[in-house]
């Protein structure tokens, strides 16, 4: 069984390690970020990669298809990210307050044809990291893209197994996908702490518990 204090300790050590970056936007650099037990726990659930047509640029566009991690399917984790000392920790590490957040884990299995637009996640979430749960498929790239502007790609975080991204949502924190070929399923984890009129409460690992530190 997968130990939320284990699973914890891991993640504030990869936070302490992780390298920032200020351009084009402060943002974090993450590796190693989660145990192996936690990834192989998340990719081997009983969840195959929804099939589906264009995005049209927004994950939204499937919200049918999307697969969200709670204190049930995944309760290391998610204990582990509902921590006050875990909180505290990414409030220091990031300068931001999560109090009074929700916790939102979304598991993603992309697939050729999948693209993001350009966007900031400003509004509703307050935090959001992107770990890669696999490696890409042999001269593919598969990571983040990053913009000064909506125009203006600044660079493509590398996609590599348990590494990942780090940034508060603000007004220039542009990000998406371009479209490129995935030959395989891309897996990401996505961490959000989300404003408590979130909507969709069957999305947070722990909708009947605000972070409180």
């Amino acid at each position: 069984m997968i130990d939320a204090a284990c699973t914890e300790t891991h993640l504030r050590a990869a936070l302490r390690q992780a390298r920032e970056e200020q351009t084009p936007y402060r943002h974090w650099r993450l590796r190693g970020a989660l145990p192996a037990a936690v990834i192989k726990a998340i990719t081997t659930l009983p969840v195959a990669p929804p099939a589906i047509d264009d995005t049209l640029g927004r994950r939204e566009t499937h919200n049918a298809t999307r697969y969200f991690l709670t204190g049930q399917n995944c309760p290391a984790l998610a204990a582990a990210l509902q921590s006050p000392a875990m909180v505290a920790a990414l409030e220091q590490t990031c300068g931001t307050s999560l109090q009074g957040s929700y916790l939102r884990l979304e598991y993603c299995q992309d697939q050729d044809g999948f693209w993001l637009e350009p966007h900031t996640d400003i509004g509703a979430k307050f935090f959001t990291a992107l770990i890669y749960l696999g490696n890409p498929a042999p001269g593919e790239e598969w990571g983040t893209d990053i913009y000064a502007a909506p125009a203006e790609h600044a660079e493509t975080i590398p996609y590599r197994y348990n590494d990942g991204l780090i940034f508060i949502p603000a007004e220039n924190t542009w990000h998406g996908f371009i479209q490129r070929k995935i030959t395989g399923v891309r897996r990401t984890l996505i961490i959000n702490y989300v404003t408590p009129q979130w909507r969709a409460r069957h999305e947070l690992a722990f909708p009947g518990q605000a972070i409180c530190l």
